[in-house]
């Protein structure tokens, strides 16, 4: 393969990992992910995180090949870094340094040497990601949302055509997601971002492509819309007594949950031909309800997404 023929696209074909003990986290995956953000959803577990790393070039597959723009993950790592910006699950370092400090050291690590350009290229990402009110602030002293953001930054740095973010919203409070599902929709606008999450709500509306991986396998690829489109049919509400509650919902997957009185309404998921009687199909579903949906069909009962149920 010419990379100059593949500069936009990662193709991930026949990917197998086995850990020790026999422990196989991914199986067969196959992808190819283009400009854009890709939202990659499922559960702890499913061997996202793996993939990630392979993708990364920080894990080599047990079997298959990983391409960024043309060049191998394992025969080219260094070509394949200088295309890639990473933000693990975790970012913690550089604590007791001030936000500019380390993005101004972090742009002199990956080559802009010329102070002047690289004053610029920092000021620049500090702006992009909404940094600039605590550009002296140090790393310590910052939100959890931030500190996201000042990962974001760091991966940014070095201007990559690739961004691979890994279970980002963890911890952060439900207006820090928003900014952060935000901005992920600004930089995929004229880059690969591969977003990886259990929760369906990190997507956001700028994810127009996804798959959906769990026990290693691809099990779903297309579009949001799609998935949702799939659900039909197998999302409900359901009115009862309250004391019914428990002997009709002990089964399902409950998404939201209204009391008036001495009645339950409940909004939940499950096959259709799992359909309690009386349940009535809802018209608009959503994404997470979609994967609920999804997953409930697969004979899989996982926790999807921080949500709470509302009663």
């Amino acid at each position: 393969m010419n990379p100059s023929d593949n500069n936009d696209v990662i193709a991930i074909e026949n990917v197998r990992h086995v850990y020790r003990g026999n422990n196989v986290a991914l199986d067969n995956i196959n992808l190819e992910v283009g400009t854009g953000l890709f939202g990659l959803l499922g559960p702890n577990g499913a061997g996202k995180s793996t993939l990630m790393r392979i993708i990364c070039t920080l894990l080599v597959p047990t079997q298959g090949s990983v391409t960024v723009g043309g060049f191998d993950v394992v025969r080219q790592r260094r070509k394949v870094r200088t295309l890639l910006g990473y933000l693990p699950q975790e970012f913690n370092a550089w604590r007791l340094h001030r936000v500019g400090e380390v993005l101004d050291t972090l742009a002199s690590l990956s080559g802009l040497e010329d102070k002047n350009s690289r004053k610029e290229r920092v000021f620049y990402i500090i702006e992009s990601v909404g940094l600039q009110d605590v550009v002296d602030r140090k790393v310590k002293k910052l939100s959890g949302g931030m500190v996201r953001r000042l990962g974001v930054a760091q991966a940014l740095i070095h201007d990559p055509g690739v961004l691979i973010v890994d279970e980002p919203t963890v911890g952060l409070d439900p207006e820090e997601r928003i900014h952060f599902r935000q901005l992920m929709a600004k930089l995929g606008q004229d880059r690969i971002i591969i977003l990886s999450t259990h929760i369906v709500g990190d997507l956001g509306a700028g994810c127009n492509d996804m798959a959906l991986i769990n026990h290693g396998k691809v099990e779903f690829r297309g579009s949001p819309l799609e998935l949702i489109n799939r659900s039909r049919g197998c999302v409900f509400q359901l009115s009862m007594p309250r004391e019914k509650e428990l002997e009709l919902t002990e089964s399902l997957e409950i998404v939201s949950r209204d009391e008036t009185g001495r009645e339950v309404t409940i909004r939940a998921v499950s096959s259709k031909e799992n359909l309690p009687a009386g349940s009535q199909p809802v018209s608009d579903p959503t994404l997470e309800e979609a994967y609920l949906a999804f997953m409930a069909s697969e004979g899989s009962n996982i926790n999807t997404s921080e949500k709470e149920v509302v009663s």
